[in-house]
């Protein structure tokens, strides 16, 4: 600011002086005085000017003096700063690398150690074999005996209460969710058989029926494949087949003829067709009312086809569609107590049999069969599995197959569910008691409870309590393994050691 009053000054000074130099000539002395005054006026006020300016400029040099020693000083003690942090960090490094040199030491020092004690153990293990003259494997499996005989006992009875206990929850909750079942599921039992009576209408009927020479029953037994037994029985004749879709075909052929009346060889193989057509319309039907009756959808039509042909199929007396039926209602209600798949379970106890309708056309077993028909057919795995697993020559490794095995071994054990002839009976009976009797150690076996158990009785000196618990397993693995049966076989190991000594 007081620069620019300088300049002010001076351009006021050479304006002024400029005035004078144009007025000197027509001014007069008066004027010349007055302006030689102004002018050392105007240099006396420049002059103070100029004297603040330059009091300003020093004060403004020196505060800016103070504030660059004062940023030098901070710029130092950062750079001082900062060379002790890394001298710090040198000494760091330092350190460091004198640890590691440390540790490297140690390492060595103890892989040297290690080697010392291995070779200390060699010779001392050396030693104790020499002194015991034993090898080690001997002496391992020497110190298993004794440890196997101290803890026998303690062993003998940890493992026989670990499976009462075991059998005991299993059987409890099996009992619930079966009971249950079976408590909500009430099915009429129906013995079916390989012979069906006809009941005549006339009395004559049964001449006709035998025709001149016999041409009419031969016509009728090559039609239909159906024995067909005229006895002395009044107004009665019986057919006779182990297929029962071809008896029921011959049975309504010989209805729709006593109906009719005509019966001579052309007009018999006219009324077998038709039978055959009604019978085909009847296993359609059946087919689709079972899996109505049970709740299950979605199975193919093909499928539905086989189920119906079940119904005039018997599996030991017992109708296998009922069979079926029967199994797929029990096993709906068994999946929803256990919380397994109860779509799964329905669709493969009701199709569990299917293999029996072609079972005659497929080589094969019957449950393999029918795995594959369901496969075919575009079923689930799973569903595929429970079918083949129902019987036991596989595993069941879901608990929708173990569902489908336990309800078929139920429907099949029932009293009066099942004809077995005396002669079968005897056999099985034989052959529980011949794979009891093929393990060591065995004095007697006995099949008994209608073969649901098998008594074991062992030599005692050769089977101890231990060994009586793990022949008993072996026993029901052999019996799995080798036999076809329904529901489940007891196999209870007796062992008894007896002294007698007598008084005289």
């Amino acid at each position: 600011m007081y620069i620019l009053e300088i300049v002010f000054a001076l351009i006021g000074v050479t304006v002024g002086a400029g005035g004078y130099f144009a007025y000197s000539q027509s001014a007069n002395k008066n004027a010349t005085a007055k302006a030689e005054k102004e002018i050392a006026t105007a240099k006396s006020k420049a002059s103070d000017i100029i004297l603040k300016a330059k009091d300003e400029a020093l004060k403004v040099t020196d505060d800016a003096t103070k504030e660059i020693n004062a940023l030098r000083k901070e710029q130092k003690r950062s750079e001082d700063r900062a060379i002790e942090r890394e001298n710090n960090l040198d000494k760091k490094l330092d350190d460091l690398d004198k640890r590691s040199e440390k540790l490297r030491k140690s390492e060595d020092e103890v892989d040297s150690l290690k080697n010392e004690i291995r070779e200390i153990r060699t010779k001392q293990q050396e030693k104790l074999e020499k002194i015991a003259k034993l090898s080690k494997k001997e002496a391992s499996e020497h110190l298993l005996k004794m440890t196997e005989r101290d803890i026998k006992e303690d062993l003998k009875g940890l493992i026989v209460k670990l499976q009462r206990d075991a059998e005991a929850d299993a059987e409890e909750r099996g009992q619930v969710a079966i009971l249950s079942a079976m408590e909500r599921m009430a099915s009429e039992v129906t013995a079916e058989r390989t012979v069906t009576a006809i009941k005549l209408t006339e009395d004559d009927m049964k001449g006709r029926i035998i025709g001149k020479e016999g041409r009419n029953i031969q016509a009728i037994q090559r039609a239909t494949g159906v024995d067909i037994l005229v006895d002395d029985t009044p107004g009665m004749v019986v057919l006779s087949s182990f297929d029962p879709v071809r008896r029921q075909v011959a049975r309504l052929t010989l209805e729709m003829l006593m109906k009719d009346g005509r019966v001579h060889p052309a007009r018999i193989e006219e009324v077998v067709e038709k039978a055959k057509k009604q019978i085909d319309k009847e296993v359609d039907r059946a087919g689709e009312d079972a899996a109505r009756e049970v709740g299950v959808v979605g199975i193919p039509k093909e499928l539905l086809r086989l189920l119906g042909e079940l119904k005039f199929r018997t599996s030991y007396g017992q109708n296998v569609l009922k069979h079926s039926t029967e199994m797929t209602q029990i096993a709906g209600m068994i999946a929803e107590e256990i919380g397994a798949d109860v779509r799964t379970v329905k669709t493969a106890t009701l199709l569990h049999d299917i293999g029996k309708a072609v079972s005659h056309r497929i080589e094969g077993k019957h449950h393999h069969i029918g795995a594959e028909l369901a496969e075919k057919y575009g079923l689930s795995k799973e569903i595929a599995h429970a079918i083949k697993a129902h019987h036991d020559d596989i595993e069941a490794t879901t608990p929708e197959a173990i569902v489908v095995r336990i309800v078929d071994a139920m429907s099949a054990a029932r009293p009066g569910a099942r004809n077995i002839s005396a002669e079968n009976f005897v056999e099985r009976m034989k052959d529980l008691e011949n794979v009891a009797t093929g393990f060591d150690g065995i004095d007697k076996a006995y099949a008994i409870s209608a073969g649901r158990e098998v008594r074991v009785i062992v030599k005692p000196e050769k089977i101890d309590d231990l060994s009586s618990i793990k022949l008993a397993r072996d026993i029901a693995t052999k019996i799995e393994s080798t036999m076809n049966y329904p529901g489940t076989i007891k196999v209870n190991v007796i062992r008894e050691t007896r002294a007698t000594e007598f008084a005289k």
